[in-house]
């Protein structure tokens, strides 16, 4: 990750280690018989901090597109589309 904040890949570490615990907390939810409706709760906190997570990624690759020195405008703009219609 050539990102200009060296915090960036700590930052996407971090909601993955949150991800990952919920992840755990659902097991544990699913094992223990709680409430359909309170693992759904869970699910759907866990999809959206991995989507978050997703999402720094997608503009770490981006940022690395657009700051590639060795490429044209529209070299950039073709990669940034690129990587847009292949991970979204």
């Amino acid at each position: 990750m050539q990102d200009q904040d060296s915090k960036s890949p700590d930052a996407i570490l971090k909601r993955l280690a949150r991800v990952e615990g919920q992840i755990r907390g659902i097991q544990a939810m699913i094992r223990r018989g709680d409430e359909c409706e309170a693992v759904a709760q869970q699910f759907s906190a866990a999809r959206k901090a991995l989507e978050k997570a997703y999402q720094q990624m997608l503009v770490c690759l981006a940022e690395d597109a657009i700051l590639s020195p060795d490429q044209s405008n529209s070299e950039k703009l073709a990669q940034v589309r690129a990587i847009f219609t292949k991970y979204t």
